[in-house]
C-alpha cells in the first residue's frame, strides 16, 4: 500500500480529534499487523471497502477514551450504546475523508460495530493490515488500514 493511503487516515483522524475537541490527537508509529495478533479494543467498527481499492477501514477504542470524548461533546449519556455509536461515527468520519481523497471510485459501507476486545481482525485477501496508534488525551486507539488496490482497467 502506497504510504500516501496511511497519511490520508492519519492526517484525518488528527483533523477530527482537533475539530472535535479543540485537542489534537498525536499518532504514533504505523505497524504492520499480523493474523493471529488481537488488536481490537472495546469498540470497534468497520467499514467495507470497494470499488479501486478493497478491503476493510477499521477504528477501535477503549470504553474510557469514548466516555471522555462524549463528556468534551456535552453529552451526558455515557451508556456502552452510544460509545458504540460514536465509534461508528468516527469510522465513517475518517472513511468519507478518504474518500473524498481517493474520489468516487473509493466506495464506502454502512459502519458495522463490534463490541469486545478479543474480536479478529480479518484483513483482505492479499492486503496487509496497517496499524496507525493514535493518542488523545492520553488514551489510546488504533486505525486499522487493509487495502488492496484492484485493477480497474476494462477489457473489450
Amino acid at each position: 500500500m502506497d504510504a500516501s493511503i496511511l497519511n490520508i487516515f492519519a492526517t484525518s483522524i488528527i483533523s477530527y480529534f482537533t475539530k472535535t475537541t479543540g485537542q489534537p490527537a498525536k499518532m504514533g508509529t504505523p505497524f504492520l499487523g499480523h493474523e493471529d495478533e488481537i488488536v481490537a479494543l472495546d469498540f470497534s467498527a468497520v467499514i467495507g471497502i470497494s470499488g479501486t481499492y478493497r478491503g476493510n477501514i477499521y477504528y477501535t477504542a477503549p470504553l474510557p477514551k469514548m466516555q471522555a470524548l462524549l463528556a468534551i461533546l456535552g453529552e451526558d449519556d455515557h451508556s456502552e450504546h452510544l460509545c458504540g455509536e460514536l465509534v461508528g461515527e468516527i469510522t465513517n468520519t475518517i472513511s468519507g475523508n478518504a474518500r473524498e481523497e481517493l474520489g468516487g471510485g473509493f466506495m464506502i459501507s454502512t459502519p458495522f460495530l463490534l463490541a469486545g476486545s478479543n474480536i479478529s481482525v480479518r484483513a483482505a485477501q492479499g492486503a496487509p493490515c496497517f496499524i496507525l496508534p493514535i493518542e488523545w488525551n492520553s488514551f489510546c486507539s488504533r486505525i486499522l488500514i487493509t487495502l488492496v488496490k484492484t485493477d480497474t482497467t476494462i477489457n473489450p
